[in-house]
């Protein structure tokens, strides 16, 4: 499962975990991506996506409710 927000493209970036003696080795920031039932309007129907929370606060201020 690719880890993308299917809305805003958000996706998991790259750096560096560093230890008490500054040792460095790679490591990876994801995106926070939850799977989301969301009502489409058009269709009249329930669509699952994968979508980051921060996308989920702006959908749900969008509708004015909790989404």
């Amino acid at each position: 499962m690719s880890r993308i927000c299917s809305k805003t493209g958000k996706k998991g970036g790259t750096g560096n975990l560093r230890s008490h003696s500054m040792r460095a080795t790679k490591r990876r920031f994801n995106a926070n991506i939850q799977k989301k039932r969301v009502f489409d309007p058009k269709t009249g129907k329930f669509v699952r996506i994968k979508v980051s929370t921060s996308y989920l606060r702006t959908l749900a201020k969008r509708l004015g409710k909790k989404a």
